[in-house]
Order: C-alpha cells, then sequence, then structure tokens
C-alpha cells in the first residue's frame, strides 16, 4: 500500500462485537483469563500491552518500513530504552549537536554507566578514529536539532557495518514522509510522536522502529514493559486518530517551510537560513539524495546579535513563541535560551516550526517582526 492508505488503515482495527469502522479507545487496566488462566485475547495487562498501543504500533512499524515498533510515553523514554538497553561499559557515539534532551539524558543519568562521545558523524574519518572495541552504536540525527544539519545515513551505516555497530537515527524532523532511514541501512529509527504523528501540540509520546526483531529488540522491548513508560490508550488513540492526515499535513508543512525560507534566505536583515530544501545549505545535495521532502524545520541567525533575535522573537503575532514542533501552529523560539548554559547554539539563532497557516500570513508576521 501506498503511505497515504498506510496511515488511514494500518492503526486501524475493526471491532469484532459491534463492527465499529472506528477502533474504540479500551481503557481497562487488566484483562480477563481463561479458564485455564492463559490469555487467548493476547492482553492481560495494559502496561505489557493495549488493543490501542497494539494499533498504533503497527502503523508506526509499517510507516517507516519495519518489522515492528515500540511506542513510549515520550521521545526521550523512548531514546532512555534504547540506553537502558545496553550493557554497561557501552560505547555510544553521538552528534556533537544532539538534541539537548537525550544530550543531557546520556550526561546526567547514564555517566558512569555508559561511554559517550558527541562528535562530528559527518566526517569519516573522525568517526573512525572514536570507534573503540566496545562501540555498540552511532546515534544520528539527521536533519539535527537546531542546526539542521544532514548526515549522510548511508555512509555512517558502511562505517558501522565494518565494525559491527547498531546505527539509530532519529527521524523525528524528517518523519517517514521525508525520510526512510531504515531503507537507507539504519537498524532502528526512533521518533517524538509528540511532534508530526500528534500534529496538534495536545499529547505526548515517543516510538522506536527496529529493522528486524533481534535479541537487542527483545532488550528494549522488556524496557518497555518493565519500565512501563508507555502511553495511554488515549494518547494511542488520538496518535492513530492524527497519524491517518500526516501524509497531507506534511506536505503543507514542508511546503510552506520552502516559502519562508526562500524569504528569509532574501531578507537584508537575515544573517543566515539553514534549511536543507534550500542550493545554499551545506549538505543540499546530501538532503537530495537521501529525502523525499526537506521537512519543516528551519533556523535562521539575525545580524546584530542576541538583542536583534530576542527583539524579533518577543514582536511576533501570528508565530507562538514556544518550544516543540511538529503542530498546526507555527512556533519560534531563542533556541539558546532554551537549551541552557552549556549550548553550542548561536545566541543569534532563532528555530522555527512551520505550520500550515497561509504562507502569506507567516511572511507578512516575520516582516513585520523584523520591521521594528
Amino acid at each position: 500500500m501506498k503511505i497515504e492508505t498506510i496511515a488511514i488503515h494500518a492503526g486501524n482495527h475493526t471491532d469484532a462485537s459491534s463492527k465499529a469502522v472506528v477502533q474504540p479507545i479500551v481503557m481497562s487496566t487488566t484483562f480477563e483469563r481463561d479458564e485455564d488462566g492463559g490469555f487467548s485475547s493476547g492482553y492481560s495487562y495494559s502496561r505489557a500491552a493495549n488493543p490501542n498501543r497494539t494499533s498504533l504500533e503497527n502503523v508506526l512499524a509499517k510507516l517507516e518500513g519495519g518489522a515492528e515498533a515500540a511506542a513510549f510515553s515520550s521521545g526521550n523514554a523512548a531514546g532512555m530504552s534504547v540506553f537502558q538497553s545496553l550493557a554497561p561499559g557501552t560505547h555510544i557515539i553521538c552528534p556533537d549537536d544532539m538534541y539537548h534532551g537525550l544530550r543531557n539524558q546520556l550526561k546526567m543519568l547514564f555517566e558512569g554507566i555508559l561511554e559517550f562521545d558527541f562528535i562530528d558523524v559527518n566526517n569519516s574519518d573522525v568517526l573512525t578514529e572514536h570507534i573503540k572495541p566496545n562501540t555498540g552504536v552511532i546515534w544520528i540525527e539527521t536533519p539535527s536539532n537546531p542546526l539542521l544539519k544532514i548526515t549522510d545515513i548511508k555512509k555512517v551505516v558502511s562505517v558501522a557495518r565494518q565494525h559491527h555497530i547498531k546505527v539509530v537515527c532519529d527521524n523525528t524532523f524528517a518523519t517517514p514522509l521525508c525520510q526512510q532511514p531504515l531503507a537507507l541501512g539504519a537498524d532502528m529509527v526512533m521518533h517524538s510522536s509528540t511532534k508530526y504523528f500528534g500534529g496538534h501540540s495536545d499529547l505526548m509520546g515517543g516510538a522506536l522502529i527496529t529493522t528486524e526483531k533481534s535479541d537487542w529488540w527483545e532488550k528494549i522491548r522488556n524496557v518497555q514493559t518493565m519500565g512501563g513508560a508507555v502511553p495511554s490508550p488515549m494518547d494511542c488513540y488520538y496518535l492513530v486518530r492524527s497519524i491517518k492526515t500526516l501524509p497531507y499535513r506534511v506536505r503543507g508543512h514542508v511546503s510552506n517551510a520552502q516559502l519562508l525560507a526562500q524569504f528569509l534566505e532574501s531578507h537584508p536583515r537575515v544573517e543566515s537560513v539553514m534549511y536543507p530544501g534550500l542550493s545554499s545549505h551545506p549538505q543540499h545535495a546530501i538532503a537530495r539524495a537521501q529525502m523525499s521532502g526537506f521537512g519543516a524545520m528551519l533556523s535562521f541567525t539575525l545580524k546584530g546579535g542576541e538583542d536583534e533575535a530576542k527583539k524579533v522573537v518577543n514582536a511576533i503575532r501570528v508565530f507562538a513563541r514556544a518550544t516543540s514542533l511538529g503542530g498546526v501552529e507555527s512556533l519560534m523560539e531563542h533556541r539558546a535560551t532554551v537549551e541552557g548554559p552549556d549550548t553550542k547554539t548561536p545566541f543569534n539563532l532563532l528555530r522555527v516550526s512551520v505550520g500550515l497557516e497561509h504562507i502569506d500570513d507567516l511572511i507578512a508576521d516575520l516582516e513585520q517582526a523584523m520591521a521594528k
């Protein structure tokens, strides 16, 4: 099936008793045993499995072309489950501009348990130099947050295969509509489903999708079940509902982002624009080769430094001054403030999640904000 059809049908299950076309929400935390003590329904306790989570995981796996998916209560919980599945002392190679939430998670929660290096994973020589006998995972994030760097997935996978190392790709910014990391050789994909899968800034979730049901995947499944950081049946239901419109929403997001990036690139008060759909982007050629769309996230820096950036973000009217991304509404934030004192983000940078408003209104809002 094409991805639009998958999005609508792979997460739905017609109710056997009522014949309801839309799967009902199963709120029960526990399920009745058979007379012999078994569970012929396949469900025993909702922390382990729930019909709505099963449907969500099914559509997520099919969207990414994976063998199986595991749903979590947040993107950070999904990332943490990967780290928790690794043997103590395992070495992880991460990008130097890794999403700060997961970067801080490693530094604050896994210091002394796992080893990790934050490097330029796009440089094959640097990547190879940092591989150790105990390196188990190369973590990539493409496009990256918030600098919109593009990682050549096939290139990283090629290096990883030579050393029998797993590759996990954070595909949140791209979505499976714009990029298919598993098809490019990655072993696992991570998402914050709070973002484009949810699409309306009103629920939280995370997901992992694997290319195969391996022993490592079973360890992650055990972390999911025993740790219990799983989405509620209600959240699963709403994620499945939102995913049905994902292909069409993403196309609108991407179209708006391309036009907004072009406008910003031509504005005299803008220093630089970071968007992989622009020919000026340093990895534009890589993006064209591995992406079917360039996503709806962009960052731009302003002439005049931090004061100018804060002046602009405080003058917006249509954009919301807020963190997060992937919702129908456009958001803008001064990213360095969000990331804290150890940020490597330029202080004149504004990160933008481009929504589904009319592009003329978004451009007009930026024009008036930068005219002040």
